[in-house]
């Protein structure tokens, strides 16, 4: 194994950084523009290591998958083959293993069908699927929290334009969510009611920057968005983790993120490049921790990228270029049906 690979403690911000150098040989294989995502009509692709039945760089082959398909990375940033015998950090550092799992999940065998185009039954299974690997994973006695996400979009870094997520299961807290958990106990504590549910009621008294809501969701660009078009879906039920909402509750939360997705792509008829984060609580997360997910777009225009400069990523102070109300507007002014669908 080439390179470190361990958990570093960073003392001047709290929190751990992975060094996965081992990873920098990773297959790269997007070939979409930095503003779009996979522009591609092609439904197979005989290159694509998550294509169905294709050899990955590993040696395995996926399976002929008809639906969703899930499999421990071939290139994982947390791992149970993580080294445990590191070398003593040095001065005042301190590092650990970076045990733990890492998975891929594909939402389709088709190799340009973007989330935002599965149609309610795929959606609802996607959300299902989250929830499972969410409470298997769990269980596990090296995992603390479980992060799913989705980039999408060269501009982003995807390294693959084939539809898919990924799914990290580690054994510490990530410092974002922590921040929020920490934010959402010290509401609870000092009001008695919980904080996403004060920040959908203040959302919906105002109405300006809800795009979609229904029984049991709500999707809304928040009054204090730090990227354009930054926008949270949320269900109405507070719990920690997606695996304990009702039924009901999980098929209005795909509902609502289908249609969010399918403005985004409706905005300027093309595939929206994201950051999609589904927040979760810890291990043994109180009842004031409301789970739900953020999605976080780094475009302000067709061809005009939301650069993370000086102030943001130095000073850790956004600017957001784009007013949320607004952005709210164009989002809900545009089709509820997928362009590329409707043709």
């Amino acid at each position: 194994m080439d390179g470190a690979w361990e958990r570093r403690w960073h003392p001047l911000r709290n929190e751990w950084v992975t060094i996965t150098s081992h990873r920098n040989q990773r297959p790269w294989s997007s070939t979409d523009t930095p503003a779009s995502g996979n522009t591609s009509e092609q439904i197979f692709d005989s290159n694509c290591y998550l294509c169905p039945g294709n050899v990955r760089v590993s040696g395995k082959q996926n399976d002929d998958y008809e639906g969703l398909f899930v499999f421990d990375n071939d290139h994982p940033s947390f791992s149970d083959k993580a080294p445990t015998k590191l070398t003593p950090a040095p001065g005042i550092y301190r590092n650990e293993s970076a045990t733990g799992t890492t998975r891929v999940m594909c939402y389709s065998p088709n190799h340009s069908q973007s989330l935002a185009e599965l149609d309610q039954q795929a959606f609802e299974a996607v959300i299902e699927c989250w929830a499972d690997e969410t409470q298997s994973l769990m269980q596990r006695s090296d995992v603390t929290q479980v992060l799913v996400f989705e980039n999408k979009g060269a501009v982003i870094g995807v390294s693959n334009p084939h539809p898919h997520c990924q799914i990290y299961a580690a054994s510490f807290e990530f410092k974002n969510l922590e921040l929020e958990r920490l934010a959402m106990e010290s509401h609870f504590a000092e009001t008695g009611s919980s904080l996403m549910g004060d920040i959908i009621g203040s959302e919906r008294e105002t109405s300006g920057r809800v795009i979609f809501e229904n029984e049991g969701a709500i999707a809304f660009l928040p009054y204090f968005s730090r990227f354009p078009y930054e926008t949270f879906v949320c269900p109405y039920e507070q719990k920690s983790w997606l695996f304990e909402l009702s039924q009901a509750a999980r098929s209005d939360l795909a509902a609502a993120l289908r249609q969010t997705l399918i403005r985004f792509d409706n905005l300027w008829h093309m595939p929206f490049p994201y950051m999609l984060v589904l927040h979760q609580g810890p291990l043994g997360a109180p009842g004031a921790y409301h789970c739900h997910i953020q999605i976080h777009p780094l475009m302000r225009q067709p061809t005009l990228q939301k650069f993370l400069a000086g102030v943001e990523s130095g000073g850790g102070h956004f600017l957001n270029d784009v007013d949320p109300d607004q952005a709210a507007q164009q989002l809900r002014d545009t089709s509820n049906l997928h362009y590329r669908n409707a043709r």
